[in-house]
């Protein structure tokens, strides 16, 4: 009997050997988990999202990024990747489907360094795609639908998002050839998501004045602990685009550091010269603004760039929170002030302080042109042009895709004026970020009145609804005695009285 042939297994495993020995152990590890890192992002911006809001739509925001992440990671499996990636489409703009579904991506060095494979360069660059629409997600607060929002993201990301992304990171892009300086994503991420979230806030429309007034966070402490979710993160979003474990990425994590901090210092003391007090808000406002501007600059410029980057970053984008009120679109959690204008200054400062030998730190790009500092004058114009281009692509793709989408039955982007006051957590979700018992909608309606002794306690209104199974109609009155003489509470809620205790010669007595 003749013995089966092992030669093709025995070919295979030394082809898979050779794959796996072409890499470095050091720069794959480092990229596996600043991937992760970026994907510990989508929780921060759920967090966030959740605490600027009012209770009442909270959880909303966390139901929409969770959801539109897996939207997303699907997306980009299935032709994703491929259409802002492929390397044999050469028209500049999108790709083709030569990696449909991640056909062919396996262990060949990846379009964005030769130090990684392209496997764990797909799976990173959809951690980026995640967070963008994560960001966008921001625009629904308080009145948008989800389930349009979900179709709306599988729409964008391949409409918006893949050709962005082409456009500077994909080796045939025409902004890769025209020498863009990009670093991780100030045109598909920040500006994508800042300009595109104005967008879709325009396409929704605003909130009710009713809504608008008085609006404040539900919750600060989400706020805070989201941000530094967020700052966690994005030293992997940052660090990790240098594609290995090098100097570049590095510097990328000391520039994200020192303009995160000096952004957040800024903005905060730019609210105390206001309000005379220290805002929390503001300071995570501003350290967010930071991280976005580091985002496409953080691996070209030098540490005292950043710092001086950090401080007009974190002046203009708070300055930059009345652009809604001039443009009459009601962005609620001011993503075009902190993404967009963000991710625009950081662009423009690599065109002045992006410098040659930064850039060189990974080992790879040693033969690149930074921008004023090298007299490489004409970045400036390179950069400018790649901004407008972004910034009105994203703003009207966008604008279309939504408009669009609203037009289909059933589809509506925007919740009934009636969902909106009762709150999208109930009308959407079914469940709440904070769970209570509404005792009265309104502070005076269920406090209890202080009663002097002889006084008769007016009855309480009661209000609809079952207590323990029991109905309102069934259940004492307020104010009734329990069979041991004591004061009882009332129905549904209401406290007893407050009553004076007998005094005797003086002594209150117990």
């Amino acid at each position: 009997m003749t013995a089966p042939d092992d030669t093709p297994l025995l070919t295979r495993a030394l082809a898979l050997r050779d794959a796996n020995g072409q890499f470095n152990g050091g720069d794959v590890s480092f990229i596996a988990v600043c991937g992760i890192l970026v994907f510990f992002m989508i929780p921060g911006v759920a967090f966030l999202y959740s605490g600027l809001s009012r209770r009442k739509s909270a959880l909303l925001l966390v139901w929409a990024v969770a959801a539109s992440n897996a939207v997303v990671i699907f997306q980009w499996w299935l032709w994703g990747y491929s259409l802002a990636f492929s390397p044999t489409a050469t028209n500049g703009y999108i790709g083709d489907m030569r990696s449909f579904a991640l056909r062919k991506v396996l262990g060949d060095p990846s379009p964005g360094s030769p130090l990684i494979p392209e496997l764990l360069y797909s799976f990173y660059q959809m951690e980026f795609a995640c967070v963008t629409v994560a960001i966008l997600m921001g625009a629904l607060a308080e009145r948008g639908r989800v389930f349009p929002a979900m179709v709306f993201t599988f729409i964008w990301t391949t409409l918006v998002y893949c050709p962005i992304a082409c456009w500077v990171w994909n080796i045939n892009g025409w902004a890769f050839k025209w020498g863009v300086l990009d670093y991780a994503g100030g045109g598909p991420v920040e500006i994508g998501s800042g300009i595109s979230g104005l967008a879709y806030s325009w396409a929704l429309g605003r909130r009710s004045e009713r809504e608008l007034r008085n609006f404040r966070p539900h919750n600060v402490s989400l706020v805070g602990l989201g941000t530094f979710v967020l700052w966690f993160g994005w030293l992997g979003f940052n660090g990790g685009s240098a594609f290995g474990a090098n100097l570049r990425a590095i510097m990328a994590i000391w520039n994200s550091m020192i303009a995160a901090a000096m952004s957040g210092i800024v903005w905060c003391l730019l609210d105390y010269r206001i309000e005379r007090k220290w805002s929390m808000v503001g300071f995570c406002s501003g350290t967010i603004a930071g991280l976005v501007a580091a985002t496409p600059a953080s691996g070209y410029i030098p540490q005292w760039a950043a710092f001086v980057m950090g401080i007009i970053v974190g002046a203009v984008s708070n300055y930059s929170t009345k652009l809604k009120f001039i443009l009459r679109i009601d962005d609620a959690l001011d993503l075009c002030a902190e993404h967009a204008i963000g991710g625009i200054l950081g662009l423009l400062f690599n065109a002045i302080f992006a410098d040659s030998e930064i850039i060189a730190l990974d080992g790879v790009n040693t033969s690149a042109n930074g921008g004023w500092l090298n007299r490489n004058w004409k970045q400036l114009y390179i950069q400018i042009a790649y901004i407008v281009a972004c910034s009105a692509y994203s703003f009207v793709m966008t604008a279309f895709i939504a408009r669009t989408i609203n037009m289909i039955p059933t589809l509506h982007l925007r919740a009934t004026p009636e969902e909106e006051m009762l709150g999208m957590d109930d009308t959407e979700i079914g469940e709440f970020a904070s769970d209570y018992i509404e005792v009265r909608r309104d502070f005076t309606d269920w406090t209890p009145p202080y009663h002097q002794k002889g006084e008769i306690e007016p009855e309480s209104p009661a209000i609809a609804g079952d207590r323990h199974g029991v109905p309102d109609a069934q259940l004492p009155g307020n104010g009734a005695a329990h069979s041991n003489g004591e004061a009882k509470a009332g129905a549904n809620g209401a406290l007893p009285p407050i009553l004076e205790k007998p005094e005797v010669n003086g002594t209150t007595l117990p």
